[in-house]
């Protein structure tokens, strides 16, 4: 088992993380099991089943490109359920949530002394794929899915690490595949086959290039108080992304084959 003790004033997220493992679970997926949540001295804990077996990030390129692809498919065959999990009634429309959240990248990066070549092929493509964003569904979010959080357990992804969780519109969800397609193309084009069934419809290439592009614009600024390493970290993803999508001008991206 693992255990985690957390501040007390994280107790309203850890209850709902501890809520949605349990809804995930119940969906008969892969992911540890919540135990136990509740208060001690030190704050408040949670206790879980313990995934045991190797990083996938660790270990997917000592296998079989055909391999890496069906680890994909049934990565994003998993995600695909986990999207049934609703968002609350209440939640806020997903178009004025996310270009709040636009505004707010844009702004932070421009206040940022950091900049990248090609920074405005990623802020013109922003301003044109924003009504996109209208009238899109919303459900509940891993927050963080990609192979880092994803351990190989008897052949099987198991999905670890609901810290990040939310809910949003469900295609935001691959927001975090370029960590995925860095270390292996063949698992992040098998996550986006296997999450859509082999029929993948263009607009979401088109919001997934959106979503990346703010990423983007976000990760430079949040970098700077965790030193060059990490600026250099989301200063090559930003150049990675730029070539992957040509500039911003062909939305799908070149680590994703068709065939």
């Amino acid at each position: 088992m693992l255990l985690r003790i957390s501040p007390k004033s994280h107790k309203q997220h850890l209850k709902i993380m501890f809520d949605m493992m349990g809804a995930v679970c119940g969906l008969g997926m892969p992911t540890p099991v919540p135990l136990e949540l509740g208060e001690c001295d030190e704050g408040v804990y949670t206790l879980q089943s313990f995934a045991d077996g190797e990083d996938l990030q660790d270990v997917i390129q000592l296998l079989p490109e055909a391999e890496r692809f069906a680890l994909g498919q049934r990565a994003g065959e998993n995600l695909r359920k986990i999207h049934t999990i609703p968002a609350p009634e209440d939640a806020e429309d997903w178009a004025a949530r996310f270009n709040r959240k636009l505004d707010r990248n844009i702004k932070m990066y421009n206040d940022c002394d950091i900049r990248f070549d090609g920074d405005v092929y990623i802020l013109e493509y922003i301003e044109r794929a924003r009504l996109l964003l209208a009238g899109r569904p919303q459900c509940f979010h891993h927050g963080d899915y990609h192979v880092g959080n994803i351990i190989l357990a008897g052949g099987e992804p198991v999905i670890i690490d609901f810290d990040r969780h939310d809910f949003g519109d469900p295609w935001k969800e691959f927001d975090r595949i370029a960590w995925s397609a860095e270390v292996s193309p063949h698992f992040a084009t098998g996550q986006v086959k296997g999450y859509f069934g082999g029929d993948v419809p263009a607009e979401f290439f088109e919001l997934l290039a959106l979503y990346l592009a703010s990423n983007v614009l976000s990760s430079i600024p949040w970098a700077v108080s965790f030193g060059q390493s990490e600026v250099d970290t989301m200063l090559k993803q930003a150049k990675n992304i730029l070539d992957w999508y040509d500039n911003m001008k062909n939305p799908v991206p070149k680590w994703y084959f068709a065939g």
